[in-house]
Protein backbone atom coordinates (compact mmCIF):
# COMPACT_ATOMS: atom_id res chain seq x y z
CA UNK A 1 0.00 0.00 0.00
CA UNK A 2 3.05 2.28 -0.01
CA UNK A 3 2.79 3.08 3.72
CA UNK A 4 6.19 3.54 5.34
CA UNK A 5 6.79 1.77 8.64
CA UNK A 6 9.45 0.64 11.09
CA UNK A 7 9.20 -2.70 12.86
CA UNK A 8 10.76 -4.62 15.77
CA UNK A 9 9.93 -8.31 15.83
CA UNK A 10 6.13 -8.48 15.34
CA UNK A 11 5.61 -4.93 16.57
CA UNK A 12 5.16 -1.75 14.56
CA UNK A 13 6.95 1.08 16.35
CA UNK A 14 6.38 3.67 13.63
CA UNK A 15 3.92 4.07 10.73
CA UNK A 16 3.72 7.09 8.45
CA UNK A 17 -0.10 6.89 8.27
CA UNK A 18 -1.59 5.09 11.26
CA UNK A 19 -5.23 5.56 10.19
CA UNK A 20 -4.65 4.20 6.68
CA UNK A 21 -2.74 1.21 8.07
CA UNK A 22 -5.53 0.47 10.55
CA UNK A 23 -8.21 0.75 7.87
CA UNK A 24 -6.22 -1.67 5.70
CA UNK A 25 -5.93 -4.15 8.59
CA UNK A 26 -9.66 -3.89 9.39
CA UNK A 27 -10.58 -4.94 5.84
CA UNK A 28 -9.56 -8.54 6.43
CA UNK A 29 -10.59 -10.53 3.29
CA UNK A 30 -12.05 -13.75 4.67
CA UNK A 31 -13.17 -14.95 1.23
CA UNK A 32 -9.61 -14.47 -0.05
CA UNK A 33 -8.29 -16.42 2.94
CA UNK A 34 -10.79 -19.20 2.15
CA UNK A 35 -9.57 -19.50 -1.45
CA UNK A 36 -5.94 -19.49 -0.31
CA UNK A 37 -6.54 -22.28 2.21
CA UNK A 38 -8.36 -24.35 -0.42
CA UNK A 39 -5.40 -23.96 -2.80
CA UNK A 40 -2.95 -25.01 -0.09
CA UNK A 41 -5.08 -28.02 0.81
CA UNK A 42 -5.23 -29.08 -2.84
CA UNK A 43 -1.46 -28.61 -3.19
CA UNK A 44 -0.39 -30.51 -0.06
CA UNK A 45 -3.30 -32.96 0.17
CA UNK A 46 -4.34 -33.88 -3.41
CA UNK A 47 -7.05 -36.37 -2.32
CA UNK A 48 -8.99 -33.41 -0.95
CA UNK A 49 -10.12 -32.66 -4.52
CA UNK A 50 -12.33 -35.75 -4.27
CA UNK A 51 -14.32 -34.26 -1.37
CA UNK A 52 -17.66 -33.14 -2.75
CA UNK A 53 -17.97 -30.15 -0.44
CA UNK A 54 -14.27 -29.44 0.14
CA UNK A 55 -12.94 -28.42 3.54
CA UNK A 56 -14.71 -26.58 6.35
CA UNK A 57 -12.22 -24.08 7.73
CA UNK A 58 -12.76 -23.24 11.39
CA UNK A 59 -11.13 -21.16 14.14
CA UNK A 60 -9.30 -23.05 16.88
CA UNK A 61 -7.71 -20.06 18.64
CA UNK A 62 -7.82 -16.33 18.03
CA UNK A 63 -6.25 -13.21 19.48
CA UNK A 64 -6.59 -9.50 18.83
CA UNK A 65 -4.01 -7.01 20.08
CA UNK A 66 -4.16 -3.25 20.52
CA UNK A 67 -0.76 -1.56 20.67
CA UNK A 68 -0.18 1.81 22.34
CA UNK A 69 3.10 3.17 20.99
CA UNK A 70 5.18 5.56 23.10
CA UNK A 71 7.69 8.04 21.69
CA UNK A 72 10.27 7.41 24.41
CA UNK A 73 11.10 4.27 26.36
CA UNK A 74 11.53 6.04 29.69
CA UNK A 75 7.91 7.28 29.53
CA UNK A 76 6.53 3.76 29.23
CA UNK A 77 8.88 2.36 31.89
CA UNK A 78 7.68 4.89 34.48
CA UNK A 79 4.04 4.20 33.73
CA UNK A 80 3.98 0.48 33.03
CA UNK A 81 5.37 -0.93 36.28
CA UNK A 82 2.99 1.04 38.50
CA UNK A 83 0.09 0.30 36.16
CA UNK A 84 0.58 -3.48 36.14
CA UNK A 85 1.15 -3.83 39.87
CA UNK A 86 -1.91 -1.71 40.66
CA UNK A 87 -4.10 -3.67 38.22
CA UNK A 88 -3.20 -6.93 40.00
CA UNK A 89 -5.04 -5.68 43.10
CA UNK A 90 -7.71 -3.45 41.53
CA UNK A 91 -9.14 -5.88 38.94
CA UNK A 92 -11.79 -8.10 40.53
CA UNK A 93 -13.68 -11.08 39.01
CA UNK A 94 -16.66 -8.91 38.06
CA UNK A 95 -14.31 -6.56 36.21
CA UNK A 96 -12.81 -9.44 34.22
CA UNK A 97 -16.28 -10.58 33.16
CA UNK A 98 -17.16 -7.02 32.15
CA UNK A 99 -14.00 -6.60 30.08
CA UNK A 100 -14.94 -9.77 28.17
CA UNK A 101 -18.54 -8.63 27.63
CA UNK A 102 -20.05 -11.15 30.05
CA UNK A 103 -22.11 -11.07 33.22
CA UNK A 104 -20.65 -12.85 36.25
CA UNK A 105 -23.32 -15.24 37.47
CA UNK A 106 -23.20 -16.20 41.18
CA UNK A 107 -23.19 -19.89 40.19
CA UNK A 108 -20.29 -19.56 37.75
CA UNK A 109 -17.80 -22.36 38.46
CA UNK A 110 -15.30 -21.87 35.64
CA UNK A 111 -11.70 -20.72 35.90
CA UNK A 112 -11.50 -16.98 36.62
CA UNK A 113 -8.78 -14.75 38.07
CA UNK A 114 -5.57 -12.78 37.61
CA UNK A 115 -2.03 -14.01 36.95
CA UNK A 116 1.17 -12.00 37.21
CA UNK A 117 4.35 -13.26 35.56
CA UNK A 118 7.89 -11.94 35.46
CA UNK A 119 9.72 -12.99 32.30
CA UNK A 120 13.08 -12.25 30.75
CA UNK A 121 11.33 -9.77 28.45
CA UNK A 122 9.52 -8.10 31.38
CA UNK A 123 6.32 -8.48 33.35
CA UNK A 124 2.90 -9.60 32.11
CA UNK A 125 -0.52 -9.54 33.76
CA UNK A 126 -3.30 -11.84 32.58
CA UNK A 127 -6.99 -11.71 33.48
CA UNK A 128 -8.78 -14.90 32.47
CA UNK A 129 -12.33 -16.25 32.43
CA UNK A 130 -12.83 -19.74 31.04
CA UNK A 131 -11.35 -19.97 27.53
CA UNK A 132 -10.91 -16.18 27.14
CA UNK A 133 -8.31 -13.85 28.63
CA UNK A 134 -6.95 -10.31 28.46
CA UNK A 135 -3.21 -9.75 28.76
CA UNK A 136 -1.14 -6.63 29.30
CA UNK A 137 2.59 -6.51 28.61
CA UNK A 138 5.21 -4.28 27.05
CA UNK A 139 7.09 -4.86 23.79
CA UNK A 140 10.63 -3.58 23.44
CA UNK A 141 9.88 -1.07 26.26
CA UNK A 142 8.30 1.17 23.62
CA UNK A 143 4.88 -0.45 23.03
CA UNK A 144 2.24 -1.36 25.61
CA UNK A 145 0.15 -4.20 24.23
CA UNK A 146 -3.36 -5.15 25.35
CA UNK A 147 -4.34 -8.52 23.91
CA UNK A 148 -7.57 -10.49 24.13
CA UNK A 149 -7.24 -14.20 23.38
CA UNK A 150 -9.81 -16.99 23.14
CA UNK A 151 -9.43 -20.76 22.78
CA UNK A 152 -13.13 -21.35 22.07
CA UNK A 153 -14.90 -18.61 20.11
CA UNK A 154 -18.33 -19.89 21.20
CA UNK A 155 -17.53 -18.14 24.51
CA UNK A 156 -18.61 -14.93 22.76
CA UNK A 157 -22.19 -14.25 21.68
CA UNK A 158 -23.52 -11.88 19.05
CA UNK A 159 -26.63 -11.14 16.99
CA UNK A 160 -26.63 -13.46 13.98
CA UNK A 161 -28.78 -15.64 11.76
CA UNK A 162 -29.52 -19.01 13.35
CA UNK A 163 -30.64 -21.87 11.11
CA UNK A 164 -32.74 -24.66 12.63
CA UNK A 165 -32.87 -28.32 11.63
CA UNK A 166 -36.41 -27.94 10.26
CA UNK A 167 -35.08 -25.50 7.66
CA UNK A 168 -36.34 -22.34 9.36
CA UNK A 169 -34.10 -19.51 10.46
CA UNK A 170 -34.24 -16.45 12.71
CA UNK A 171 -32.06 -13.55 13.83
CA UNK A 172 -31.14 -13.92 17.50
CA UNK A 173 -28.40 -13.46 20.08
CA UNK A 174 -26.39 -16.69 19.91
CA UNK A 175 -22.95 -18.18 20.42
CA UNK A 176 -20.41 -17.36 17.76
CA UNK A 177 -19.79 -20.06 15.17
CA UNK A 178 -16.29 -21.48 14.70
CA UNK A 179 -16.19 -20.91 10.94
CA UNK A 180 -13.55 -18.52 9.60
CA UNK A 181 -16.41 -16.32 8.41
CA UNK A 182 -16.90 -15.40 12.06
CA UNK A 183 -13.60 -13.50 11.97
CA UNK A 184 -15.13 -10.04 11.20
CA UNK A 185 -17.66 -10.05 14.10
CA UNK A 186 -15.06 -11.69 16.33
CA UNK A 187 -12.64 -8.87 15.53
CA UNK A 188 -15.24 -6.31 16.64
CA UNK A 189 -15.90 -8.14 19.92
CA UNK A 190 -12.22 -8.60 20.78
CA UNK A 191 -11.48 -4.96 19.99
CA UNK A 192 -14.34 -3.94 22.30
CA UNK A 193 -12.77 -6.07 25.07
CA UNK A 194 -9.44 -4.29 24.59
CA UNK A 195 -11.09 -0.88 24.68
CA UNK A 196 -13.00 -1.62 27.90
CA UNK A 197 -9.77 -2.73 29.55
CA UNK A 198 -7.84 0.30 28.29
CA UNK A 199 -10.59 2.59 29.62
CA UNK A 200 -10.20 0.91 33.02
CA UNK A 201 -6.41 1.28 32.90
CA UNK A 202 -6.66 4.95 31.98
CA UNK A 203 -8.26 5.64 35.35
CA UNK A 204 -5.60 3.59 37.14
CA UNK A 205 -2.82 5.44 35.35
CA UNK A 206 -3.79 8.97 36.35
CA UNK A 207 -5.78 9.24 39.60
CA UNK A 208 -5.78 13.06 39.62
CA UNK A 209 -9.13 13.24 37.82
CA UNK A 210 -10.63 10.84 40.35
CA UNK A 211 -9.31 12.90 43.25
CA UNK A 212 -10.99 16.04 41.89
CA UNK A 213 -14.22 14.11 41.38
CA UNK A 214 -14.10 12.74 44.94
CA UNK A 215 -13.89 16.29 46.26
CA UNK A 216 -16.83 17.28 44.08
CA UNK A 217 -18.74 14.18 45.15
CA UNK A 218 -18.43 15.09 48.83
CA UNK A 219 -20.07 18.50 48.38
CA UNK A 220 -23.87 18.80 48.82
CA UNK A 221 -25.96 19.78 45.80
CA UNK A 222 -29.33 21.53 45.50
CA UNK A 223 -32.36 20.98 43.29
CA UNK A 224 -35.69 22.82 43.60
CA UNK A 225 -34.72 24.37 46.96
CA UNK A 226 -33.83 20.96 48.37
CA UNK A 227 -30.33 19.97 49.44
CA UNK A 228 -28.94 16.53 48.67
CA UNK A 229 -25.95 15.57 50.77
CA UNK A 230 -22.70 14.41 49.24
CA UNK A 231 -21.01 11.01 49.54
CA UNK A 232 -18.40 10.29 52.20
CA UNK A 233 -16.11 7.40 51.25
CA UNK A 234 -15.23 6.86 54.92
CA UNK A 235 -18.91 6.38 55.75
CA UNK A 236 -19.87 2.71 55.78
CA UNK A 237 -23.29 3.49 54.34
CA UNK A 238 -21.99 5.59 51.44
CA UNK A 239 -19.04 3.33 50.65
CA UNK A 240 -21.27 0.24 50.63
CA UNK A 241 -23.68 1.96 48.23
CA UNK A 242 -20.88 3.00 45.87
CA UNK A 243 -19.20 -0.41 45.90
CA UNK A 244 -22.58 -2.04 45.14
CA UNK A 245 -22.35 -0.31 41.77
CA UNK A 246 -19.20 -2.29 40.93
CA UNK A 247 -21.18 -5.32 39.80
CA UNK A 248 -19.90 -5.94 36.26
CA UNK A 249 -23.31 -6.55 34.69
CA UNK A 250 -24.39 -2.99 35.51
CA UNK A 251 -21.85 -1.69 32.99
CA UNK A 252 -23.31 -3.83 30.20
CA UNK A 253 -27.06 -3.97 30.81
CA UNK A 254 -27.59 -0.82 32.87
CA UNK A 255 -28.45 -0.23 36.51
CA UNK A 256 -32.02 -0.45 37.84
CA UNK A 257 -33.78 -0.03 41.17
CA UNK A 258 -34.30 -3.80 41.38
CA UNK A 259 -30.59 -4.54 40.85
CA UNK A 260 -29.63 -2.09 43.58
CA UNK A 261 -32.13 -3.63 46.01
CA UNK A 262 -30.51 -7.03 45.44
CA UNK A 263 -27.09 -5.58 46.23
CA UNK A 264 -28.45 -3.54 49.19
CA UNK A 265 -31.22 -5.72 50.71
CA UNK A 266 -31.49 -3.51 53.80
CA UNK A 267 -32.89 -0.63 51.71
CA UNK A 268 -36.48 -0.29 50.55
CA UNK A 269 -37.50 0.59 47.01
CA UNK A 270 -38.11 4.24 47.94
CA UNK A 271 -34.74 4.47 49.70
CA UNK A 272 -32.99 3.07 46.63
CA UNK A 273 -34.86 5.57 44.45
CA UNK A 274 -33.56 8.44 46.61
CA UNK A 275 -30.05 6.95 46.45
CA UNK A 276 -30.22 6.78 42.65
CA UNK A 277 -31.35 10.40 42.54
CA UNK A 278 -28.41 11.46 44.71
CA UNK A 279 -26.04 9.55 42.44
CA UNK A 280 -27.58 11.17 39.36
CA UNK A 281 -27.47 14.71 40.79
CA UNK A 282 -23.81 14.23 41.73
CA UNK A 283 -22.99 13.11 38.18
CA UNK A 284 -22.13 9.47 39.00
CA UNK A 285 -24.87 7.96 36.83
CA UNK A 286 -27.15 9.15 34.04
CA UNK A 287 -30.57 8.03 32.86
CA UNK A 288 -30.94 6.77 29.30
CA UNK A 289 -33.95 7.91 27.28
CA UNK A 290 -37.37 7.03 28.65
CA UNK A 291 -36.17 3.86 30.37
CA UNK A 292 -35.63 3.13 34.05
CA UNK A 293 -32.01 2.18 33.49
CA UNK A 294 -28.95 4.15 34.53
CA UNK A 295 -25.39 4.01 33.26
CA UNK A 296 -22.10 5.26 34.64
CA UNK A 297 -20.79 8.61 33.52
CA UNK A 298 -17.05 9.00 32.96
CA UNK A 299 -16.88 10.70 36.33
CA UNK A 300 -18.84 7.83 37.87
CA UNK A 301 -16.36 5.25 36.63
CA UNK A 302 -13.47 7.26 38.07
CA UNK A 303 -15.25 7.68 41.40
CA UNK A 304 -16.09 3.99 41.74
CA UNK A 305 -12.54 2.99 40.84
CA UNK A 306 -11.12 5.43 43.40
CA UNK A 307 -13.52 4.12 46.06
CA UNK A 308 -12.47 0.55 45.31
CA UNK A 309 -8.77 1.41 45.45
CA UNK A 310 -9.30 3.34 48.69
CA UNK A 311 -10.72 0.27 50.42
CA UNK A 312 -8.62 -2.49 48.82
CA UNK A 313 -5.24 -0.80 48.48
CA UNK A 314 -5.12 1.68 51.35
CA UNK A 315 -7.59 1.20 54.21
CA UNK A 316 -7.57 -2.61 54.54
CA UNK A 317 -3.78 -3.12 54.11
CA UNK A 318 -3.00 -0.27 56.51
CA UNK A 319 -5.35 -1.52 59.23
CA UNK A 320 -4.05 -5.08 58.78
CA UNK A 321 -0.53 -3.85 59.67
CA UNK A 322 -1.66 -2.19 62.89
CA UNK A 323 -1.16 -4.58 65.78
CA UNK A 324 -4.04 -4.73 68.26
CA UNK A 325 -3.45 -3.00 71.58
Amino acid sequence: EGIEFSQLDNTFVGISDWEAAQAHADEFPVDKLHRLLDRLAKLYCPPSSRFEYGYHWSILQAEYATDIVFKRQDELRRLYDALVRTAVHAVKPAHVATFLGRKLHPLYEGDLGNDFHTRVEGTCIKHHMGPAAIKLYDKQSIVMRVETTVNDVTFFRHHRKVEHRDGSSEMKFAAMQKTIYSLPPLQELLLACNRRYIAFLSDLADPSGGVRDIEKLAEPTRLNDRTYRGFNLFSKEDLTALLALCDGKNVISGLTNRMMRRALPSLSSSQVSRLLKRLRLHGVIKKIGKTYKYYFTQMGRRVILTALKLRELVVIPTLAQIAPA
